[in-house]
């Protein structure tokens, strides 16, 4: 009895479909976003399109503009780093160029989505190197004064680590470990901007904001995580029918 049959063609149809969809409500959801964003993006759009540096590189907006400008050219280089892995027979084990365009992805969005926010993180105040360096320990009693345009922009900092870093890297590729990455690279974030005196509050929320939003995001992706190298595939289970000769 041969047990390597194929699935059922339902099953693979399912498969298919959830293939199609999942990237199609993603590009949904960017729409949607970016109607809801259109009016404060536009505003930074002039000073960006004239390559000015005040107005929009040191505004929220504008970085957040620049970065969905330059999201083809991000895409671009995932494809170009698929292509060479191909080409030099790295494809990342089994899954061939799947695997290799999923692995390029990984790398390309974990950059393109987290040095935006970086950027905006370390960006200085009124009056950088002059005002006293400030720090908030005090669990959950900033929360209330960030607003909702500020939790949502902590959530995103290190979303794109925790959502591609466990794709990418067989390591990550557990919650917890994800959550101590967010809070490390928050931590260190935080740190850097009370050591440069950059007018800004190093808090506590910020990190548990930032490790908050890598969770999610890795929860996002979990199905499209790396699998750790020490868990082997499992043996196809063919049924070998043995020979019983008659007795003589």
């Amino acid at each position: 009895m041969n047990h390597n049959a194929s699935p059922p063609a339902p099953d693979r149809h399912a498969r298919r479909v959830r293939g199609v969809l999942l990237p199609c409500l993603a590009v949904l959801g960017l729409a949607c976003v970016l109607l809801v964003l259109r009016g404060p993006l536009m505003m930074s759009a002039p000073r960006c399109m004239a390559g000015r540096w005040h107005g929009c590189y040191d505004t929220f907006n504008g970085v957040v503009l620049m970065t969905l400008v330059t999201l083809p050219l991000a895409v671009l280089a995932a494809w170009g780093l698929a292509r060479v892995r191909r080409a030099g027979g790295d494809a990342g084990g089994t899954g061939g160029e799947s695997a290799a365009w999923r692995t390029s992805l990984a790398e390309v969005g974990m950059v393109h989505g987290t040095v935006p926010f970086l950027w905006l993180t370390m960006m200085p105040g009124a009056a950088p190197g002059i005002a006293p360096a400030r720090v908030s320990l005090v669990p959950l009693r900033d929360l209330a004064t960030m607003g909702s345009l500020g939790i949502i922009g902590n959530l995103l900092v290190f979303a794109s680590l925790g959502f591609f870093a466990p794709v990418r890297f067989a390591a990550m590729a557990s919650l917890p470990r994800i959550l101590a990455l967010g809070a490390g690279c928050s931590v260190l974030v935080e740190s850097a901007q009370y050591v440069l005196r950059l007018d800004r509050v190093s808090s506590v929320d910020d990190v548990l904001v930032n490790a908050a939003g890598a969770v999610l995001a890795g929860v996002a992706s979990r199905r499209w995580w790396r699998a750790p190298s020490g868990r082997s595939a499992p043996a196809s289970h063919t049924s070998h029918t043995s020979a019983i000769s008659p007795s003589a």
